[in-house]
């Protein structure tokens, strides 16, 4: 871990175990090392194939700050915290030109051309295979990065709010990507630093809703 922040970062089990949302932030800022750390640690998440088919908007220009929140119903949280996070999804990643990401692949050894020869097969006809079911698909690998985020938030003295309160079409042109339909917004992460405690609401015993095998069969 870089150690360009003032805190020791938390292990990830205790950042789980204490991270909730936040809906009051403090306006101080974000340091810009501290910022990029983040970028790279969400960026670092997994997605289908890696084709990393999220496009991540981080939205601090107070005007926009604005905007982005009359386009949440207001919810002001999003104007407190010195960023917010727009995580869009684009389901069409699959088929666009992925020489960068099979270049850098094979750079780095994780693939051998075997591969890369098999992925420029596979990938189009996986998605093509998805249909109507692209979109969900990479609303997930958005959603898996932005847990990331909130984990390293968290770790890193910082703290978050998932919000799924907004209005896709407004959000999408606060962004500036009203003319991209296929464009989905998976989830919006204010991040900054808590103005507010809040406790641990808890959580259900296991046998409510973790199974074994098949539902009905509780694990205890």
């Amino acid at each position: 871990m870089s150690s360009i922040t003032q805190v020791q970062p938390l292990d990830v089990p205790t950042a789980i175990a204490q991270r909730r949302s936040i809906k009051t932030f403090k306006s101080d800022p974000i340091a810009p090392e501290l910022l990029k750390q983040l970028v790279e640690l969400t960026v670092a998440a997994p997605s289908s194939f890696n084709i990393q088919d999220w496009q991540i908007i981080l939205v601090q220009d107070e005007a926009q700050k604005a905007a982005l929140s009359a386009a949440s119903w207001n919810q002001q949280q999003i104007v407190q915290a010195p960023v917010t996070f727009v995580f869009a999804a684009n389901p069409n990643a699959g088929e666009q030109d992925l020489t960068p990401i099979f270049e850098q692949a094979l750079q780095t050894g994780a693939w051998n051309d075997k591969t890369v020869d098999y992925f420029k097969t596979a990938i189009p006809q996986f998605q093509g295979g998805l249909g109507d079911k692209r979109r969900e698909y990479a609303i997930k690998d958005a959603i898996i990065a932005a847990t990331h985020l909130v984990l390293a938030a968290e770790s890193l003295g910082l703290s978050t709010c998932f919000m799924n309160g907004w209005i896709e079409e407004k959000v999408k042109e606060v962004i500036g990507a009203a003319d991209n339909p296929d464009l989905a917004i998976a989830v919006v992460v204010p991040v900054g630093y808590a103005a507010e405690p809040r406790l641990n609401p808890g959580r259900l015993p296991f046998s409510y809703n973790v199974s074994v095998d098949r539902i009905g069969n509780p694990y205890s």
